[in-house]
């Protein structure tokens, strides 16, 4: 096999939310592949724990506060990333939140607060990677979606609008800057073992047994099950894939 497939030596890749849960199971892979890791997070604990670890694989990593709900702070990000390194190969859309409520009991500041942490921060990061990326001839941009990009649920309308909107962006994104040699790509999540999911256990009766029934996999996901993807859509291997929304999800979303 050529494994500079899927060599990631020399390239930087920012990771939104990657202080913990699937984004820093993406981190960890492109790390464990080569790639500089800039772990971008409002925690400042989370972050700095998350670039030990990283840096525990041999990796060279660093944090750079970010608060997905600024435009500022999310162009801010992009551009420090840039000055420390010089260049942006990877930028990876995973921050992210829900607020679980029955569509009734949204209020408006609610919905702006789920669009504009999920979607809206995405569009806003890609939007300023695209210079530097255009620059250097190269890039690739995964961003994350979830299960309820395809499926509805009704304590998820904004989560499910949010996401569904991502891969429609990510569809438009990957036919616009195709000419630029820019992969865009999205990741579908199934359930996943995170603090996100942990709670939505702790407020969904049945939530847990119900996962279990319909996955073929028969188990929950876990954050190093995305570490392979992270790694595919990063690196030359998927220098012909754009515009694509692949599933992670132990076959939910097959199953009948």
């Amino acid at each position: 096999m050529n494994t500079k497939l899927f060599d990631l030596s020399g390239k930087v890749a920012v990771v939104t939310g990657g202080n913990g849960g699937i984004g820093l199971g993406m981190a960890k892979g492109m790390a464990d592949a080569g790639a500089t890791i800039v772990v971008a997070g409002r925690d400042a604990a989370k972050n700095a724990a998350a670039v030990k670890e990283i840096q525990g694989l041999g990796a060279k990593a660093s944090a750079i506060p970010v608060d997905v709900l600024k435009e500022e702070s999310c162009r801010a990000l992009i551009a420090d990333t840039v000055k420390a390194y010089g260049r942006l190969d990877i930028l990876v859309n995973n921050a992210g939140m829900s607020i679980r409520k029955q569509p009734e009991q949204y209020t408006l500041a609610e919905w702006h607060t789920v669009m504009d942490s999920n979607l809206t921060s995405a569009f806003l990061c890609s939007h300023a990677a695209y210079p530097a990326m255009k620059k250097a001839g190269v890039g690739k941009i995964v961003n994350i979606g979830s299960m309820m990009s395809i499926f509805g649920a009704p304590f998820a309308t904004a989560y499910a609008a949010s996401k569904g909107g991502m891969v429609q962006m990510t569809k438009s994104m990957a036919t616009a800057w195709a000419k630029d040699n820019i992969q865009v790509n999205a990741i579908l999540p199934g359930w996943i073992d995170t603090a996100l999911t942990r709670r939505a256990r702790e407020q969904i009766s049945g939530l847990h047994d119900s996962v279990l029934k319909r996955t073929p996999a028969a188990r929950w996901g876990v954050p190093d099950d995305f570490a392979g993807i992270a790694v595919f859509l990063a690196a030359p291997a998927s220098d012909f894939v754009t515009g694509a929304a692949i599933t992670v999800d132990g076959g939910y979303s097959v199953q009948g």
